[in-house]
């Protein structure tokens, strides 16, 4: 497993990551998030033994990455952040000297090559300096360098970021289908990665680990867990009518599409109730939806307190 404990870094006197301890087990892909500057990536430099800590330790599959970090780093992938590589080698070259620098047999790398270079698409570009590159393409020979040697565990820092959106659905398969028997650490700021991918979210900000929760547990906090949306052609006419419906808690039209929101009461479910009200009240409705929660608004409200705040009086 990778395993933090009471995990710090300070820079003088500022606390960039303050006390996080977490635990991921095989099987598990944990996404980790947080605002910019909220400590994701200096975590997972420590993890990867790329930055010490000031204090607490961290370790990967059992080796302690500060006492013994050749044993860690053999068995961890890292796809640090921006993807950085050496720009006048070509894909090819590069992922040639990552297999000699991890001491890779020349059989091994061989296999491991053509393997990489065919999930990852990369065929076309393998003799192109990697500074010619799109963005995308060099954040998939990111990806290529950081499963090369198959390792146990892998720590991914914005792996879609550059990606247009086949190459995200494409990065997304590839880490479900490594999912099954590795420890995947995903450092994201794109909540939908949150539901694509990871089977856990850990939430992060100014260096606190703030929450520590599967993805439906999450939304299971917002607002709008278990609220109903309608479509209707005249929203202000129908509010005073869900307004009355027994459970419902507050009804809400949105400016700008007119999109009516019943919010429901602690624990109630209104969807069969508002149905038949509508169906006694024959309201013609064009859309009608079950929302399960609203990641970006619990993303808000455990980030920003005072604005989760505000929202909760509105």
């Amino acid at each position: 497993m990778i395993e933090t404990r009471q995990l710090c870094k300070r820079y003088g006197q500022f606390t960039a990551v303050d006390s996080v301890s977490f635990r991921v087990e095989p099987g598990q892909v944990l996404g980790f998030l947080g605002p910019n500057g909220a400590g994701k990536s200096t975590t997972m430099k420590m993890i990867a033994g790329f930055l010490a800590p000031t204090s607490g330790s961290a370790s990967v599959c059992g080796f302690d990455v500060s006492n013994n970090p050749i044993a860690a780093k053999r068995v961890l992938g890292y796809l640090p952040e921006g993807a950085p590589s050496y720009g006048e080698m070509t894909p090819l070259g590069f992922l040639r000297f990552v297999a000699e620098v991890r001491g890779m047999s020349t059989a091994d790398t061989i296999r491991r090559i053509d393997e990489v270079v065919g999930r990852l698409q990369l065929a076309k570009v393998l003799q192109q300096p990697i500074d010619t590159l799109s963005k995308g393409f060099k954040r998939r020979v990111g990806l290529a360098q950081a499963i090369l040697h198959d390792p146990q565990a892998l720590i991914l820092d914005e792996p879609t970021d550059g990606l247009d959106p086949n190459q995200k659905h494409e990065v997304r398969a590839l880490i479900q289908s490594m999912a099954r028997d590795k420890i995947i650490i995903i450092s994201t700021h794109i909540l939908e990665e949150v539901h694509a991918v990871c089977s856990r979210a850990i939430i992060i900000a100014r260096g606190k680990l703030l929450a520590d929760a599967t993805p439906d547990e999450l939304e299971a906090r917002s607002r709008y867990h278990q609220a109903v949306s309608l479509t209707v052609s005249n929203p202000v006419a129908l509010k005073e009518g869900l307004a009355r419906i027994e459970g419902v808690s507050a009804v809400e039209i949105d400016p700008q599409d007119g999109r009516i929101t019943a919010f429901p009461r602690r624990g109630e479910r209104i969807l069969d109730r508002i149905n038949a009200f509508l169906l006694a009240q024959k309201i013609d409705v064009s859309e009608m939806q079950l929302e399960r929660g609203r990641m970006d608004e619990v993303f808000r409200s455990i980030t920003l307190p005072a604005a989760g705040k505000q929202e909760a009086h509105a």
